[in-house]
């Protein structure tokens, strides 16, 4: 077990890992910029802005300098992925020891190099272990300690045991596996169904279309995953089809909400901006379509969104066109 921990991000996600881990070490301190937040979590126990509700245990500090992350053994990184580079180098530049444990939380890859985020810690931190949490995690959930299942990608098995052991409790159950790519992969990609599902919802299409919709959103998400370099069984798991079943039809996840409301007939602007919060779709959806592009992957789905958001195409139309493709055999 570790005896403290640094969380990057004073997010919903950062502190909802705050509250799970804060339990179980005798000290978690969250590395925040916004001072209002900083301040409440140090005052209240709460954090008002992006988890109203949640209760921090005692242990849980924030502050809003850097370098208290060195203090710590295990740095999470509960940031956005567009964040996440340049908080490594930084991290980096005031000689963060060696021996400290990095855990990635963050679901997407960096636009322009395709890169990973575990990808981009080894790159900016390429002495320290790396390891990374996904799967159908909301933040909402895991901070009413609602049952919760994630999985751990890590190739040190040591490592990978002793984050497991930090990240089990009555309520939170987390597996191990060593196929780092496709459990990040898995929890980038479906970033962009959520806001296809989140569409569909919001045109009024109903159940069976959005059934089919997520049915062949895993297809496709296998289908470009393994291209990627993750391994098949990975997308059949937590952060494969676990995360997308969660994120396509949870009123928490962002994503969908977003697609909702670009059904409804709402600008991308108008969606975002009604949410207050990031969501890692939209960004997304830039960086997985590049990505798909330059492997050669076929993605329609992913192809539709991008349309939507970035090239102005009706909802209605993309979908439209989606259903009207030649038809083919269901294993291809």
């Amino acid at each position: 077990m570790f005896e403290s921990a640094a969380i990057l991000g004073t997010g919903s996600f950062g502190t909802a890992i705050a509250h799970l881990i804060g339990s179980r070490l005798p000290a978690v301190e969250m590395i925040g910029r916004d001072e209002a937040v900083v301040a409440a979590i140090n005052r209240d126990r709460q954090n008002p802005r992006y988890l109203a509700g949640a209760t921090l245990p005692a242990g849980v500090t924030a502050t809003t300098g850097l370098a208290a992350a060195k203090k710590h053994p295990l740095v999470i990184f509960g940031v956005p992925t567009s964040a996440t580079r340049a908080i490594a180098a930084e991290l980096a530049g005031l000689g963060l020891p060696p021996e400290t444990v990095l855990l990635s939380c963050a679901k997407g890859i960096e636009r322009g190099t395709g890169d990973r985020m575990s990808v981009i810690l080894r790159e900016e931190l390429p002495d320290h272990p790396i390891a990374v949490l996904s799967g159908p995690n909301h933040a909402e959930e895991i901070s009413q300690d609602l049952a919760t299942c994630a999985v751990i990608g890590c190739e040190d098995e040591v490592i990978a045991e002793r984050l497991q052991q930090l990240f089990t409790a009555p309520h939170f159950r987390s597996y191990t596996s060593d196929d780092l790519a496709g459990i990040e992969l898995g929890g980038a990609i479906k970033n962009v169904y959520a806001i296809a599902a989140g569409i569909a919802h919001g045109l009024g299409l109903g159940d069976n279309a959005i059934a089919a919709l997520v049915t062949r959103a895993l297809a496709e998400m296998t289908r470009l995953g393994t291209q990627l370099g993750g391994r098949i069984e990975t997308f059949a798991g937590l952060s494969g089809v676990g995360d997308l079943i969660a994120t396509c039809f949870s009123e928490h996840s962002r994503n969908h909400r977003v697609g909702t409301a670009l059904g409804q007939g709402k600008t991308l602007e108008e969606a975002v901006d009604s949410l207050g919060m990031v969501a890692e779709g939209v960004p997304n959806t830039l960086s997985i379509y590049e990505a798909a592009r330059s492997c050669g992957a076929r993605t329609p789905i992913i192809d539709a969104v991008h349309a939507i958001l970035y090239q102005d195409m009706p909802a209605a139309k993309a979908l439209r066109e989606l259903l009207n493709r030649d038809p083919r055999p269901e294993a291809e």
